[in-house]
């Protein structure tokens, strides 16, 4: 080899196009003064929209004409060497793969994109950055399919740094010119500023994984003793069930055996008076013949003589004392076996209400017997009500075993309590009412009565209506005022069509979330009812207007 081509050897890389990365072929010579091959750089610009150079990225306004080289392609010519081979292990492009932006015709899959070139690259047409010292300085990422978003749009540069002001990202004459004065920084150093918020940010999922995990492994430990509970629960029940049929089976059995053995006693009894009955009308018989035989004969004088011995009756037994009934008496026991069929008739169309009480998680399975129809039934749920004197207004007066309350001009001297209503002519009950069916009866006088129930977080302090029972989320009530009602709660009112009875009953289902308001004479007759979801024990209680009186009906289950 002669020293000329020794040196020229040397300069491979000079002579190679960075298209096709083969040795030059028919080489061009573009403005910004890079080689490549004619048909390479043609077809390059032909699938592009705009003219760059493939190395420097330069962009041309406008499409340089392309002449060959001629002294270039002369000096190739004469130390030519062999073509380089892309490397066999080099895979076509396929679908999600990144395509090489230099391969022309069929194109080889990306294995790096350079962010400075703004590129992606296959594995022959990356190896000029391995090798050229002008590409060396290039950074290579990972196939990006995304390169154009990374490219400033109107300086054809990369994004090099974020524009904390404007929230962006920018290339180099981004800063120089429209973003000039704004706080910028180098993405390296605003990426180390939010690796710290991303850190804080994994230390808060994994917190949270943490908690999640622990309320999910809590959570099937709960079912498992949920699962467990029932189990026994459903026993026991089972075992009710059982026991109560059991008892049915063993009354039955007695019954049965009782009613056997008086049957047995009976026939006995009945087979011996037969027997008897049998030997007297057999003797009665025998003496019939003989007394005929006797009045048959001609013999006067044996007629005579027998005549006193043969009329004397036989000795009568006490059979005709013993009455055999064919009906088995047992109308007592019959009415009470009805009853109980009755009653477990009335059980068995109960409804099964599930509520969870204040405070619970877990929820009470509870039998409801239906709705009370007749006044007799809404009092087996009657329930004695104490008026709470720490609860009433000095203009409320508590009498008759604190049962009534009337509202008077002159106060009365109450000392002072948190749950003291300062302002409004109110009054609550002592008693606190949950899951269970209430009725209560009050008999007002006056003209302006407020009936009604109210939470503990009723407000008592103040001269604001949201004080006032009705006027808020945390009561309802029933307004009796010049002969009409008017029933309220959270401030909205309802006017209510139905004649006037200063009598008034009151039924609350908490369980079901159902309070009711009756009008009280020979009949019931329903004023309004309110559906809802109680969640916290309620307190029956009262507001007056002047000279106005309640009374809370001492009843019992028999006061019908």
């Amino acid at each position: 080899m002669t020293m000329a081509e020794a040196q020229l050897g040397g300069l491979q890389d000079e002579f190679t196009c960075l298209v096709c990365l083969y040795t030059l072929n028919d080489p061009v010579t573009i403005p910004c003064g890079h080689n490549f091959c004619l048909k390479c750089l043609t077809d390059c610009w032909d699938q592009s929209q705009e003219c760059s150079c493939p190395q420097c990225r330069h962009t041309f306004t406008t499409r340089p004409e392309l002449n060959r080289n001629t002294q270039l392609n002369e000096v190739i010519k004469r130390y030519k060497r062999p073509r380089l081979s892309p490397p066999l292990s080099q895979n076509y492009a396929g679908p999600g793969d990144v395509e090489c932006d230099f391969c022309t015709g069929k194109k080889f899959r990306a294995v790096k994109s350079c962010l400075t070139c703004m590129a992606s690259y296959c594995q022959t047409h990356l190896q000029p950055h391995y090798e050229v010292a002008a590409l060396k300085h290039h950074k290579l990422v990972d196939p990006d399919r995304n390169l154009k978003e990374k490219f400033c749009g109107k300086y054809q540069k990369s994004l090099e740094m974020f524009c904390r002001t404007d929230k962006t990202f920018i290339c180099l004459m981004c800063a120089v010119n429209e973003h000039n004065s704004h706080e910028k920084s180098a993405l390296e150093t605003e990426r180390e500023g939010k690796k710290k918020q991303l850190v804080e940010t994994q230390s808060e999922i994994r917190k949270r994984l943490e908690d999640k995990e622990k309320k999910l492994k809590k959570t099937r430990s709960t079912v498992e003793e949920m699962k467990v509970s029932v189990k026994q629960k459903m026993e026991e029940h089972d075992k009710s069930f059982t026991a109560l049929i059991q008892c049915i089976e063993e009354a039955h059995k007695k019954l049965t055996e009782k009613i056997r053995e008086q049957e047995k006693r009976n026939i006995e009894k009945a087979e011996g008076v037969m027997e008897q009955l049998e030997k007297e009308i057999e003797e009665l018989k025998r003496k019939d013949v003989e007394l005929k035989k006797l009045s048959e004969t001609k013999d006067h004088v044996h007629f005579l003589q027998t005549f006193s011995s043969c009329c004397v009756l036989p000795a009568d037994g006490d059979s005709l004392s013993f009455t055999v009934k064919a009906d088995f008496s047992s109308e007592g026991l019959l009415k009470e076996m009805s009853d109980l069929k009755k009653s477990l008739e009335k059980i068995s169309q109960w409804e099964i209400l599930t509520w969870t009480p204040p405070g619970h998680e877990s929820p009470i399975f509870t039998l409801r017997p239906p709705e009370p129809q007749s006044r007799e039934e809404f009092l087996q749920y009657f329930c004695p009500l104490t008026l709470d004197i720490n609860t009433a207004n000095r203009d409320l007066r508590l009498s008759d075993g604190i049962k009534k309350v009337t509202r008077e001009r002159t106060k009365t001297e109450y000392p002072d309590h948190p749950d003291r209503f300062d302002y409004w002519a109110q009054v609550l009950c002592r008693d606190a009412l949950t899951g269970t069916r209430c009725y209560w009866e009050v008999e007002c006088s006056g003209g302006d009565v407020v009936i009604g129930v109210a939470c503990k977080g009723l407000s008592r302090k103040g001269q604001g209506v949201v004080c006032r029972l009705g006027n808020n989320d945390k009561s309802w009530s029933l307004l009796c005022f010049s002969s009409q009602y008017s029933v309220r709660h959270n401030n909205i009112p309802t006017v209510i069509s139905a004649p006037y009875n200063p009598r008034i009953g009151v039924y609350l289902d908490w369980p079901a979330g159902s309070l009711s308001f009756y009008s009280i004479s020979h009949t019931m007759t329903l004023l309004h009812r309110f559906n809802t979801s109680f969640t916290e024990p309620l307190y029956p209680g009262f507001c007056f207007g002047l000279h106005c009186s309640v009374t809370i009906s001492h009843l019992t289950p028999c006061d019908h």
